[in-house]
């Protein structure tokens, strides 16, 4: 992002994160920026996803705020200060703009993820053979099983009713990609029975909005077991039909016949991953209900070939079969996996041209470019 910034030809000024100029929204942060806005004059204040008191202090201000979220769910987004009219929001997921918009609509925007092609160029290139090879694989998938962070699993003295009609709900999720139902089956007995259960539901943001307590169980807390439980299935299935590499740090005792690797660095081994494996695997959070992950665009980035879960905006952003290629069951995922690892070539010519729509479509200047512009037709 500070990349695409200087590119365009804006002075940025940066809040490193953990430290005490992160932009959390702590006092020292918070006292920071009334120092700053005192004494120098910004253009705007930008930040990856929603912090509601930076947005308050730049209010104060008449200073831009202009935030774009990465991450589904964003639960700050629940919070008065979205209203504030020094804000200007971008939405990586449709969904979650079509959610959130309502509370300040002429100040919403809808605007995809990207990826730095250029960045991944330079690092793939300048890789030496022997790191290229030790990261070659026939599927690759590289994230988390979600075993080290499923707060689900931590709640304690679920009754059984209960349990078992959130199970019922999981498994049909588990069958059904491209509409996510979820939050849409916590009805208010379910609702009754965890709100006695979860901290998390009666924080400030929650606990004066059923809507909001509804959103943060279905996404926060079911979405990741339903993440845990689907990662799991995939690569068990994937794994006793091909080889499959996995990069992790989570707990991997539930899988079977998966090669099983420590974690990857972000900027200099994934990259080497993406462009190495035959077919790298995208298994989407069903929190993200319309959009596509960074990982999709970092994976296309990177010259890799992208088998992904369906998706809504899929086929706004890459032509499958053309560019990409998409599941929309693991019996659709096994087939596929199987065809493309027998059809070299065109599973190469894929992997091109997904590289090239992401050059041509998907860099971080062209998402700036258009923030810039959609920023401007509201001043």
């Amino acid at each position: 992002m500070i990349s695409a910034f200087k590119n365009l030809g804006l002075e940025v000024l940066e809040f490193r994160p953990g430290s005490d100029t992160s932009p959390s929204g702590s006092t020292d942060t918070l006292d920071m920026l009334v120092s700053l806005f005192e004494k120098e004059h910004f253009l705007f204040v930008f930040t990856v996803n929603f912090f509601p008191r930076v947005s308050d202090v730049c209010n104060i201000y008449n200073i831009l705020y202009v935030s774009w979220t990465v991450d589904s769910p964003v639960t700050e987004l629940f919070s008065p200060s979205l209203s504030n009219a020094c804000n200007r929001i971008f939405y990586f997921d449709r969904a979650q703009y079509r959610y959130f918009s309502a509370f300040n609509p002429s100040c919403s925007f809808h605007l995809p993820l990207a990826t730095n092609p250029k960045r991944w160029d330079r690092v793939i290139s300048g890789a030496a053979a022997s790191d290229r090879r030790s990261f070659s694989s026939d599927i690759s998938f590289v994230g988390s099983l979600y075993s080290e962070k499923n707060p689900y699993r931590l709640i304690k003295n679920i009754p059984p009713y209960a349990a078992g009609y959130i199970r019922a709900v999981e498994e049909a999720q588990l069958h059904i990609y491209g509409v996510n139902f979820v939050e849409d089956m916590l009805n208010d007995p379910i609702m009754d029975m965890f709100l006695p259960l979860v901290p998390d539901l009666h924080t400030p943001l929650c606990e004066n909005s059923p809507a909001a307590a509804r959103y943060v169980l279905a996404n926060s807390f079911i979405g990741c077991d339903i993440a845990s439980i689907e990662r799991i299935r995939i690569l068990n299935a994937l794994a006793a039909n091909f080889d499959v590499d996995l990069y992790t740090a989570s707990d991997t005792s539930e899988l079977s016949a998966v090669h099983v690797h420590k974690p990857v660095a972000s900027l200099t081994e994934m990259p080497l991953v993406f462009n190495g494996s035959r077919i790298n695997l995208n298994i989407t959070m069903r929190s993200i209900q319309s959009g596509l992950s960074l990982r999709n665009f970092d994976i296309c980035g990177c010259g890799g070939f992208l088998m992904t879960n369906y998706q809504e905006e899929l086929p706004e952003l890459y032509d499958p079969g053309i560019e990409a290629e998409f599941f929309s069951s693991v019996e659709e995922l096994i087939d596929k996996c199987a065809y493309y690892l027998e059809h070299e070539e065109e599973r190469a010519l894929i992997a091109a041209r997904g590289y090239e729509r992401t050059v041509s479509s998907h860099s971080y200047e062209i998402r700036i470019a258009e923030m810039i512009r959609l920023i401007n037709s509201t001043i």
